[in-house]
């Protein structure tokens, strides 16, 4: 009697799929309806996308510096409360479309078969189209303040590329997490609102106290808005090696993003063959 084969169990799609070039173009066709799609018969189209870091930056503005001015001090402060909220905005918005965007495309995940990773990169992606719209404000205002170009803005792609590592990993690793943990959403809701909070977007690392200041800028958010600072508004403000006691403990920050990243990455590609089944 012959051998019977022995049987496989199916394993769907992979996270990256077998064409790269099939991926990016499905990641960024994904990207760019989404960002069509999104102001569709809308009036003022994508004006929209400015809309809400402005107006949040209207508020706050008006609130630290007019009632309990707490701007009072800081070189271009408005220029600097601006551009935070901007880079914050990009990673909550990233983050917190991406914890649902596999449920999201449920219907697509069971009926196509297609690289799961693209629907959070098309996230990230898409948020990224809305993040370049809102530094053209940022530069609009940084000229209007009477800022002049220097070599340090060559560090700010350095910096978003950080931002873009850091949030992509969280939402890589949150997105594969929600497909069988549906508290993950509001935990992450209420996650974001104490990092708003806990990052240096309405005031600067140097207000805090010595005590916690250092600690304070283990956080990559923090490393990233603090070097922001110093390499496009204010030449004079404390870098964040400075901010954090040296530049050997810069290391701690960028090991976290790479961290978050890669942990994002590998529990995503072993969800990724049944998330489908998971749904």
């Amino acid at each position: 009697m012959s051998a019977q084969p022995a049987t496989t169990a199916y394993r769907g799609p992979s996270a990256l799929g077998e064409d790269l070039r099939r991926f990016v173009s499905l990641t960024f066709t994904l990207a760019a309806t989404d960002f069509k799609l999104r102001f569709f018969g809308s009036a003022l189209g994508y004006l929209w996308t400015l809309m809400r870091p402005l107006m949040l930056f209207g508020v706050l503005y008006f609130v630290f510096t007019e009632v309990v001015r707490f701007g009072e001090g800081i070189e271009h402060y408005p220029v600097y409360l601006l551009a935070s909220i901007v880079l914050f905005t990009f990673f909550s918005e990233t983050t917190s479309r991406g914890v649902i965007s596999l449920v999201e495309r449920e219907n697509l995940l069971r009926k196509v078969r297609f690289p799961r990773l693209v629907i959070p990169l098309s996230v990230a992606l898409h948020s990224l189209f809305n993040l370049g719209l809102n530094l053209v404000v940022v530069f609009v205002f940084v000229f209007a303040s009477g800022i002049e170009p220097r070599v340090s803005w060559l560090e700010l792609p350095v910096l978003i590329l950080l931002l873009i590592i850091l949030s992509t990993g969280v939402t890589m690793l949150l997105s594969a997490l929600y497909v069988r943990y549906r508290d993950m959403q509001p935990i992450w809701e209420v996650l974001l609102q104490v990092l708003f909070y806990a990052s240096p977007v309405i005031y600067v690392i140097s207000t805090l106290p010595d005590s916690i200041e250092r600690e304070a800028m283990a956080s990559p958010l923090a490393a990233i808005f603090t070097q922001m600072r110093h390499a496009l508004i204010d030449p004079t403000a404390p870098t964040a090696a400075d901010a954090i006691g040296g530049g050997v403990r810069l290391l701690i920050p960028l090991a976290i993003t790479l961290m978050l990243f890669a942990l994002g990455a590998w529990v995503f590609a072993r969800e990724a063959p049944r998330i489908a089944e998971d749904l």
